[in-house]
């Protein structure tokens, strides 16, 4: 019997390196993997449905769900998630030394509804009590999706054009802005500007800290299918969350057997160690019950920030076939 042929756009993480290079392959799939960066990505599949399975944020994700915009269902596979803390960098000029002090700031943005930001207004809020209404928001990129935000919440849209982060830099060091919260290091944080610093003193002590008291280690992209191409295979939403997984077990076989080869990072083996006591033997855990705190929180956020329209269920944000799946390497289809 001839194989699914399947296009699958997808960032190349060390994670999904066994997909690109076919050594991990989905059961019954003739796999086209498609290297694709998110920002690009995201666009294309939300506008042109143009892959028939690809990265998708998790943020506007539980937006579309939450309009009844059903063109996509997700499996539990996580391609990349990351802690936002170390996101925001402040001008000392502006006084801000801890979160509270954020209240009534000018603080830069890309996008408003990307997931980091989402878990990071969610973050401001529920462990410091800094509401997204309490800041004045300055986005530079044009938005994905047309957002009915709160009328409270001050979004002042500056209309820069896309990847404007240079320029979000050199508001922050002229005090334009008081604050950023942006995916890139701030230029003048090299030493050109010694009045740029992150919000967050020991911020990886921080992050650590946040995941031990909230279970949280936020998801930023989920794996999404076209719901045409589910509805036609079921049984491809079970497969491809295999090959994932399969793909993230040769990524840590490879680092098990070859750490000083595998990364440019010098201590990638102690690296390993110390993030394994933390979160397990797997430290980037795909399914949902393995990831229930994190997703419930991103669900509870978007619906308080204003993104989703009502509050989404776990049950419905994944393909029936894979909510309450075991180990995959268990599953005997």
């Amino acid at each position: 019997m001839a194989k699914l042929r399947i296009n699958l756009a997808c960032g190349i993480y060390d994670r999904t390196f066994a997909l690109a290079d076919g050594s991990a392959e989905p059961e019954g799939v003739d796999l086209n993997f498609v290297p694709v960066g998110p920002a690009e990505l995201f666009s294309r599949m939300l506008y042109n449905e143009e892959f028939d399975v690809s990265e998708f944020s998790l943020s506007n994700y539980l937006t579309l769900l939450s309009r009844g915009d059903n063109r996509f269902v997700a499996i539990p596979v996580f391609p990349y998630r990351a802690f936002r803390h170390s996101m925001i960098w402040v001008n000392a000029n502006s006084r801000i030394r801890e979160p509270r002090d954020l209240a009534g700031k000018r603080i830069g943005i890309p996008q408003y509804s990307v997931t980091a930001l989402l878990f990071l207004r969610g973050m401001l809020m529920h462990e410091h009590g800094v509401k997204p209404d309490d800041l004045e928001w300055f986005q530079s990129d044009p938005p994905l999706l047309e957002l009915n935000l709160p009328p409270e919440l001050r979004l002042v849209h500056m209309g820069l054009g896309t990847h404007t982060g240079q320029v979000l830099d050199e508001m922050l060091e002229d005090c334009k802005l008081d604050a950023v919260a942006n995916f890139f290091v701030p230029r003048g944080s090299y030493g050109a500007s010694p009045h740029l610093h992150r919000l967050f003193d020991n911020v990886r002590q921080v992050e650590i800290d946040y995941f031990r008291a909230t279970g949280i280690f936020p998801i930023m992209h989920v794996i999404a299918m076209r719901r045409a191409v589910y509805e036609r295979n079921r049984w491809l939403a079970q497969s491809l969350v295999k090959a994932f997984h399969d793909a993230k077990e040769k990524c840590y076989e490879r680092i098990r057997k070859l750490p000083p080869l595998y990364s440019l990072t010098p201590w990638l083996r102690l690296e390993m160690e110390s993030s394994q006591r933390l979160f397990g033997e797997d430290m980037y855990p795909y399914g949902v019950a393995q990831n229930l705190p994190t997703l419930s929180a991103a669900a509870l956020y978007s619906y308080e920030q204003g993104l989703s329209q009502r509050q989404v269920s776990i049950d419905e944000m994944f393909a029936r076939e894979t909510v309450n799946a075991a180990d995959p390497k268990l599953w005997g289809y």
